[in-house]
């Protein structure tokens, strides 16, 4: 356990994340030939679907997997690139104000897809996931699905199979080779909800309420990450607090603080936003893109480069940091995002002549996730009191943003989404209430001119001056 820059304190806080990803493929006619692996329940000796760091035994990055650092960032910014086009194409709506993503979960499916496709349908595939930035996108993809396994990220994945359903073994096998996803029959939906919950840690249960009737074939893919901060809040200063979810509404949440929080942030006056880094242990980061206008979320995550982000990040300053505590769930059909990305053919008439003889068709991407912020652990002795918050800078996590946690090196984001509600459930105030503005005015420093704009707690400024 690392020690917190707060002394004394004990208190761990922990992000966890589950989602995964199902496709759903159906065959519109029989007619299979070729050499193929049968499902059956007797035929299941090709199980190594779990990928899982941390279960007993060490995982190693295999010698052909030590990428160079140019091409971990361009399979990073493959996925990005990716995951940004998905994020626009899914506006956040009444019924959920959150969008939660997870664009190597997603990468991970629609490239296994790709190896069974052929001819336009694979060009589209490849276009889709921006394959062209590697020479070997498949081999280079894979080696950094096992360079994040041997940090804090855990992944399955698993072909499910109608019994007697015949796949193509080259398909098969390369497969098995670059994502290790082996083959099972489908038995039950209860199994295959079973496997899921178990791949992301309890996190997605009930995944599937039936199996679809005419499924012949199912590719799923998990990914869940629990990271430890490398400087952690402090549970008793956990208090409620403001989020403005515009200049009208906002709601109250809790609100984690820390007094002297170590970060490494930055102003865009050009773009109108902020950024910040949340480090974790082992390489991975929570980063912030915060705009200081909410109506500037979508433009903001149009134009999202991680990369050069993070060459914009200066070095940690001790700030005033507020941060909301908050547990996100996000289930979505990307049939929809997908086709207005180019991918409407999946849907229709592709080509998958390389997973199976015979016609298949996509019924359906299902993408399920969660995101957890929240104390745990315990506290011991005493900490730097927030009776200093006004000598040192502030950054208020109080409004729409958007976060993604990347991997530092090859700044692959394995989750993307955007907050515009951390407390769904709760009920929205108007930001013109007196007891509001007495609340705003009370965290405006003296000698700075009263504002009444209900953004300012929200802007970055050093009270020291």
């Amino acid at each position: 356990m690392i020690t917190s820059p707060n002394v004394g304190l004990v208190n761990v806080e922990n992000m966890k994340l589950g989602p995964s990803l199902l496709m759903m493929l159906c065959l519109l006619r029989h007619g299979l030939t070729g050499e193929v692996y049968t499902a059956s329940p007797e035929n299941t000796n090709l199980d190594s679907s779990f990928l899982f760091n941390g279960t007993g035994t060490p995982q190693r990055v295999p010698e052909e997997c030590n990428l160079s650092l140019e091409t971990q960032r361009a399979v990073g910014g493959a996925i990005t690139q990716l995951g940004l086009k998905l994020l626009v194409n899914l506006q956040p709506g009444t019924e959920q104000p959150n969008v939660v993503l997870s664009p190597l979960s997603i990468s991970l499916a629609l490239s296994q897809l790709a190896l069974g496709a052929r001819n336009e349908t694979e060009k589209q595939l490849l276009g889709a996931l921006h394959a062209a930035l590697l020479s070997d996108y498949y081999k280079t993809l894979s080696c950094l699905q096992e360079q994040l396994i041997v940090k804090a990220v855990k992944v399955a994945s698993r072909i499910y199979l109608k019994p007697g359903f015949g796949l193509r073994k080259e398909f098969l096998e390369r497969s098995l080779q670059l994502f290790r996803s082996s083959p099972k029959p489908i038995t039950s939906v209860e199994e295959v909800n079973q496997w899921v919950e178990e791949a992301t840690d309890d996190n997605i249960k009930n995944f599937l309420s039936i199996l679809p009737p005419s499924v012949v074939l199912m590719l799923i893919n998990a990914v869940h990450f629990k990271g430890e901060w490398k400087s952690r809040f402090d549970a008793r200063f956990t208090t409620k607090d403001l989020f403005y979810i515009d200049r009208q509404t906002s709601v109250k949440v809790d609100m984690m603080m820390g007094s002297k929080h170590p970060l490494s942030m930055f102003v865009d006056g050009e773009q109108g936003i902020q950024v910040a880094r949340f480090p974790f242990q082992k390489n991975i980061s929570f980063l912030v893109v915060m705009p200081m206008q909410s109506e500037n979320l979508s433009r903001a995550a149009a134009n999202l480069n991680i990369s050069e982000l993070y060459r914009r990040l200066p070095n940690e300053i001790p700030m005033l940091v507020k941060l909301p505590k908050f547990k996100l769930e996000y289930k979505q059909d990307l049939q929809q995002a997908l086709t207005s990305m180019g991918l409407g053919a999946l849907f229709s008439g592709p080509n998958l002549s390389g997973i199976a003889e015979g016609p298949l068709v996509v019924s359906g991407v299902q993408h399920a996730s969660s995101i957890e912020l929240n104390e745990e652990g315990a506290q011991a002795s005493a900490a730097t009191s927030v009776t200093l918050v006004r000598t040192i800078p502030i950054f208020a996590v109080n409004m729409p943003f958007i976060f993604a946690i990347v991997d530092d090196v090859s700044h692959a984001p394995l989750f993307l989404g955007t907050v515009t509600n951390p407390n769904p459930g709760a009920t929205a105030e108007l930001s013109d209430d007196p007891e509001i503005l007495r609340f705003l005015s009370s965290n405006m420093p003296s000698d700075k001119p009263q504002n009444d704009d209900p953004y300012w707690d929200n802007m970055l400024h050093d009270e020291s001056q």
